[in-house]
């Protein structure tokens, strides 16, 4: 029984319960079969059709019980992991204005409704995003034993942004030293809470937070967020060739904006072009997480710092932000183990 369980194709996906090695126990009980499944990553969206494959392929009453594990994964050698955060993932982009801080919210936003433990840092510090979008706005971090505590949003995620500190009024006229000094600061002085996921929502463009991102910062892997416009392109792939160099893995490429739907008619657009993004992807040889249209519910939400209830009243932008959620965590799950905390530090005396 067990092997016909291994070989039910997890949803969405061309992996199999046995190729993840999911199934922990099977066992009868009272005419009914109770299965225990435990996977690297968050599944709570597909729970349901998981039981009902099982179910069919067994031809029996089923009990199901799911459970994830997240562990932390390979990033840059030599670089320390940070207490309770198991996962960095970057959002980034060559350009502003294609929609980036949308998507980290988004992205995270659907982690947390899949099961998750998720974080947001918002490493865009001159233009801070974040807290509005996530609606914590107007709350504050409180501080212990010198470090801040990250403030949690309805549904669950903690959030850490240079906007809970600073008047959003005024700009941060900044050096690049003092902010990448920051972003440090922001990171390492926060008492994050066993997060499986942390999004950091980079500034655009290829300067000094992300030099200091890819030299102090232990990153699992980077999300590229691009408009199918040629302008965004190019600099996306200018992104893709700093992560390149600096040794961060390409998770996937988002396209944003792929296409205008109009509220009255449902009309379908490209105002920016066609494909883009996705051309782009195929060219560079990594996945395309979604395409996602340019859409008013989607901005009235982040205004609203209501991205919670947007994935749960609007099921096609749900269905795309979970599926690049998903394809994002089945990515990081496919990295090798990171086991430099589980070594001491060594230190050579003369």
């Amino acid at each position: 029984m067990k092997s016909q369980i291994e070989q039910i194709l997890i949803p969405t996906t061309q992996r199999t319960l046995g190729s993840e090695k999911a199934v922990k126990s099977v066992a009868e009980e009272n005419g009914s079969l109770k299965v225990a499944l435990e996977f690297g990553y968050p599944v709570a969206h597909i729970a349901q059709q998981l039981h009902e494959a099982i179910a069919a392929a067994t031809g029996k009453p089923i009990k199901l019980e799911i459970t994830h594990n997240v562990v932390a994964h390979k990033v840059q050698n030599g670089i320390p992991t940070i207490k309770g955060v198991k996962n960095i993932i970057a959002v980034a982009s060559g350009k502003g204005g294609v929609g980036k801080s949308t998507t980290t919210a988004n992205l995270a936003t659907a982690l947390a409704k899949m099961g998750a433990r998720v974080g947001v840092l918002d490493a865009d510090l001159y233009g801070p995003s974040q807290p509005t979008m996530l609606g914590v706005a107007t709350q504050q971090p409180e501080k212990q034993a010198q470090q801040l505590i990250p403030v949690a949003n309805a549904d669950g995620i903690q959030v850490m942004s240079i906007g809970f500190l600073v008047d959003t009024d005024q700009a941060v006229v900044w050096r690049g030293p003092m902010v990448s000094q920051a972003l440090q600061q922001l990171l390492m002085q926060s008492q994050w809470d066993d997060v499986d996921y942390l999004f950091v929502d980079l500034p655009p463009g290829t300067g000094d937070i992300q030099l200091t991102l890819s030299q102090k910062i232990p990153v699992t892997g980077a999300v590229v967020v691009t408009t199918p416009q040629d302008i965004a392109l190019i600099d996306a792939r200018k992104a893709v060739d700093m992560f390149n160099k600096v040794n961060i893995s390409i998770l996937g490429v988002l396209e944003n904006m792929s296409v205008h739907i109009c509220s009255n008619c449902g009309h379908h657009e490209a105002l920016f072009g066609a494909d883009g993004g996705k051309n782009l992807a195929a060219k560079l040889n990594v996945p395309l997480l979604g395409q996602l249209p340019l859409s008013l519910p989607v901005r009235e939400a982040m205004d609203a710092g209501t991205a919670g209830a947007l994935l749960d009243n609007q099921p096609a932008v749900a269905e795309i932000y979970t599926q690049a959620a998903f394809q994002i965590v089945l990515a990081v799950a496919d990295k090798g183990r990171d086991f430099s905390s589980k070594f001491p530090k060594i230190v050579i005396e003369s």
